[in-house]
């Protein structure tokens, strides 16, 4: 039978739920098991598609196109299991469901109430994500415990273990210790309200992860196991990493979470661990051969989670050139204002990432400008490609005002506009061209060069495509349209054969990239910055 793992969270929200249950479905799979992942979500938006990234951070797509939470992300890079719909649901897509089995007549004219018929939806679609295949199911619940919107799904947990059996159940929960500097001590009774909520609710956790700045003293950990009826050595520590979040994996090892949760659900098929690759990757983070800087030219810079896959992207791009990378985070707007040469002067690279709506773009363009007319190495994604457009299509080609529909409907030269299956479109949540795409590149092209073939899949999520009637115009300006889909009619990528390294992308190649498997472009880019600073330093010595 598939065992399941359910995660909680208590006292405050940002615990890092998505990043421990991550790290222990890469341990279990290290281990040799079969593990999934879900994260369910009690806010009643169908899906964070509509959602602002200051509200939500960034919008996580997977192969299928579903718009998800961005724990999934963690998913993705530090395991293996397929992700699909089935990870992630939201108290809209319950409620959704419920409401319509309700209008087909299934449920025989009873009173629809969360308990039985909410809470039995939710235990549904966890069964969906185990079966003859998979070993372990991890399912994490979004929110803090106490949160009055999150009680339907922790009671359908409660109940879950009850159908299952408890012995095939396991419940962990995240809580704080936090230190108090003018006492100078922890203080455990924080994680002790919290577990008494979970209690209250019918749910004794099996392990506690606690989170602290500190090391919890052995002291401490006797109390919050006496107070909380959990064994001490239930009780981990998961003190706050100042290196990288790489690390979680390697402190649950060394608190011991990967036996003892074998030992407590009996997975008796479990191997010996083994983690040697995700210990040379610590190895090579912590010695790095050289040191650049890039740029993140963004809409939401100051809101780092809204471009969390992306900075995770160049992360992983620099482990795989031995390479510490500091990265600059600049909001658009404020180019606008400033100027590039004050806020884009020292970078070894510019990225331009997505995002949605007027504010900032016009920095966007002067960022890609800047970038282009000084050689410095370039990448744009999504509406960052969509801006090297307009740049090039106003500087180069000559088309005063070109400009994209979404910014400006009355543009004379639309170089951007929207879709043809989108012109129709009406409803804004779920309805963008999403999920994994073909795309075929044109031989010895930059992009060809760096993925090492010439057909590809990515994964999309825009409403807005460059504008085809101009496409011969930027050809003979020198733009190459080196990734178009499949029948050539939308383009996917773009480059400057006469730049060191000017690629954009209409689609997100940040959802793919993994620790132990950099993204390509990515790999390119950061290849293309260190080059630029080794020959800045070469410069340096010549000049002395």
């Amino acid at each position: 039978m598939t065992k399941h793992i359910f995660v909680t969270g208590g006292v405050v929200s940002s615990l890092g739920k998505g990043l421990t249950s991550a790290s222990m479905a890469m341990l279990l799979e290290s281990r040799g098991l079969r593990v999934r992942m879900q994260k369910l979500d009690p806010y009643i938006n169908v899906d964070p598609g509509t959602m602002s990234p200051y509200q939500h951070g960034e919008v996580y797509v997977l192969d299928d196109g579903s718009e998800t939470d961005l724990d999934l992300g963690h998913y993705e890079r530090f395991t293996s299991g397929p992700l699909t719909r089935d990870s992630n649901y939201t108290t809209g897509q319950i409620y959704l469901s419920v409401i319509e089995k309700e209008r087909k007549g299934q449920f025989l004219g009873k009173t629809v109430q969360v308990i039985p018929h909410v809470t039995n939806e939710i235990k549904s679609v966890i069964r969906r994500m185990g079966g003859p295949d998979v070993d372990v199911v991890i399912t994490e619940i979004g929110g803090t415990v106490g949160d009055i919107e999150g009680l339907p799904f922790l009671e359908a947990i409660r109940q879950f273990a009850i159908d299952i059996g408890r012995e095939n159940c396991l419940y962990m929960h995240l809580t704080l210790v936090p230190y108090l500097k003018a006492a100078d001590e922890l203080k455990t009774k924080p994680t002790q309200h919290s577990v008494q909520d979970l209690r209250e609710i019918g749910i004794q956790p099996d392990i506690l992860i606690c989170r602290c700045e500190r090391s919890i003293s052995r002291e401490d950990r006797e109390k919050i196991a006496l107070f909380c009826n959990v064994p001490v050595s239930a009780v981990i520590e998961e003190k706050d990493k100042d290196f990288s979040i790489y690390e979680v994996p390697l402190s649950l090892v060394d608190n011991g979470l990967d036996q003892l949760i074998v030992d407590k659900l009996g997975l008796t098929t479990a191997k010996a661990l083994d983690i040697t690759p995700w210990t040379d990757l610590l190895h090579r983070m912590r010695n790095p051969r050289h040191e650049i800087s890039i740029a993140v030219v963004g809409k939401y810079a100051e809101h780092k989670d809204a471009y969390k896959s992306i900075y995770e992207a160049i992360d992983h791009a620099g482990m795989h050139h031995n390479t510490q990378i500091r990265v600059g985070r600049v909001q658009s707007s404020d180019i606008e204002r400033e100027g590039s040469e004050r806020l884009l002067a020292g970078y070894h690279g510019i990225l331009v990432p997505g995002g949605f709506g007027e504010r900032g773009i016009e920095g966007k363009v002067q960022a890609i400008r800047y970038a282009r007319q000084r050689k410095i190495p370039f990448f744009g994604i999504c509406l960052g490609m969509q801006c090297a457009v307009i740049d090039y299509g106003r500087e180069i080609v000559g088309l005063e005002n070109a400009h994209s529909t979404e910014f400006d409907k009355n543009t004379p030269h639309p170089v951007i506009c929207l879709l043809d299956e989108q012109r129709n479109v009406t409803d804004v949540g779920g309805t963008m061209r999403r999920g994994s795409q073909p795309a075929q590149l044109l031989e010895n092209s930059l992009a060809a060069q760096a993925y090492a073939v010439t057909e590809i899949q990515e994964r999309h999520r825009h409403r807005y495509e460059f504008n085809n009637a101009y496409r011969q115009a930027f050809i003979d300006a020198g733009m190459r349209f080196s990734g178009t889909s499949p029948d050539g009619q939308l383009v996917e990528v773009v480059e400057l054969p006469d730049q060191p390294f000017f690629l954009a992308v209409q689609y997100h190649p940040e959802f793919k990239s993994k620790p132990l498997r950099a993204h390509p472009l990515f790999v390119g880019f950061v290849g293309a910055a260190i080059e630029r600073h080794l020959h800045r330093v070469d410069a340096d010595r010549s000049s002395r």
